[in-house]
């Protein structure tokens, strides 16, 4: 089934507005999702988790006025209290990374004027059917084209400027509410004319919880490993690559207990076989087709790998798989461009390539 469409122009009260009414019934279910997940993971029911989401509200609208004003338009549109959406918005901070989302994502500076902003998205299934494809087009700022869940203002795309970002979250103590949210600091990297303005507001602002956000614009890609107190930008390599999955590489100023033991396999998993996409010249010119056959499909270490797999193992509401994969390319000079495979890259071996779904739409 192909994902939902939304695309939102006009003012941030315009924009939420459209946004909750034409998303309704999918905020509503991911909300019903989410709060079994807290009540699983947290033991926290949904009005203990928008008791918690009180405090994050006043930042969210100290912060970023715009992005509050939007964000309460949502809840209008889709008859919810203000408080649902900012805990939608939440989510990472509220549980303090108890979800076990993982991802893995790829920068790669290709070209002296191509780069290449790649990433699986894994989560669980259920949310799939909520998940949408939004373009928000605001005046005075870049138009963004994201991948996102319903009820959410920031995720994982680009903007008209070719600043792209991916998300890897990181399971790490402390969380400060006066700091923004990281799905809030998503939107703020896309709404950025380049990745060097977002860090930099970014850094001023400070993020509420450890995350990792990669950036790209069309100089190459940043790891931003983020967290309340304090920041480490990670420079690409000498062949322009920045890889990342579920755990930080150098910043050290959090309490990071082993959480994900898949997560250091699949970072030595993505660098051999990046390595060897970049020591063998038979796979030139490396594109979204290259990728996800020699990267994305990969499924060494199932299920835990980086083309996820469900375990069965897990409890039903924390089996996780690929929803996504997306490929985004900055130009010199061009306008930014992505390929999205819905589902697992790799699925349709033996039927044909995958099928390629295009941004902008």
């Amino acid at each position: 089934m192909p994902p939902l469409i939304a695309d939102l122009t006009g003012s941030p009260r315009e924009i939420g507005l459209r946004h909750g009414r034409l998303l309704s019934a999918q905020i509503r279910a991911q909300i019903e999702i989410y709060d079994a997940m807290f009540q699983s993971t947290s033991k926290l029911d949904w009005s203990a988790v928008r008791e918690i989401a009180k405090t994050y509200a006043i930042t969210i609208e100290t912060l970023t006025p715009d992005v509050y004003t939007e964000i309460l338009a949502i809840a209008e549109g889709a008859d919810l209290d203000v408080l649902d959406i900012v805990a939608l918005n939440t989510r990472s901070e509220i549980a303090l990374g108890l979800f076990s989302d993982g991802c893995t994502s790829l920068g790669w500076k290709y070209t002296d004027n191509e780069v290449l902003l790649c990433q699986n998205w894994d989560w669980v299934p259920s949310v799939k059917e909520n998940l949408v494809m939004m373009s928000i087009d605001q005046p005075g700022k870049p138009k963004i084209w994201m991948l996102t869940e319903a009820g959410l203002v920031g995720k994982i795309g680009f903007n008209s400027s070719s600043v792209g970002t991916c998300l890897n979250a990181i399971r790490a103590r402390p969380t400060d509410p006066q700091k923004l949210p990281i799905h809030i600091a998503l939107r703020v990297a896309l709404e950025s004319t380049s990745s060097r303005a977002a860090t930099t507001v970014l850094e001023s602002l400070g993020v509420a919880s450890a995350q990792h956000i990669l950036i790209a614009d069309p100089d190459g890609p940043l790891g931003l490993e983020l967290s309340p107190r304090g920041h480490v930008i990670l420079q690409p390599n000498v062949n322009g690559i920045v890889t990342h999955t579920n755990h930080f590489l150098e910043n050290k100023l959090v309490d990071e207990p082993p959480w994900l033991a898949s997560s250091p396999i699949r970072l030595t998993r993505i660098n051999e076989l990046i390595g060897k996409l970049v020591s063998d010249k038979e796979f030139e010119p490396v594109n979204g087709d290259v990728l996800r056959e020699h990267i994305f499909s990969d499924k060494y270490s199932a299920p835990s790998s980086i083309c996820c797999q469900e375990d069965p193992a897990m409890p039903v509401q924390m089996r996780i798989s690929t929803l996504f994969c997306i490929v985004m390319k900055f130009v010199q000079g061009q306008s930014p461009t992505a390929e999205v495979v819905w589902g697992k890259p790799g699925s349709r071996q033996g039927m044909g390539t995958d099928e390629i779904l295009h941004m902008p739409w």
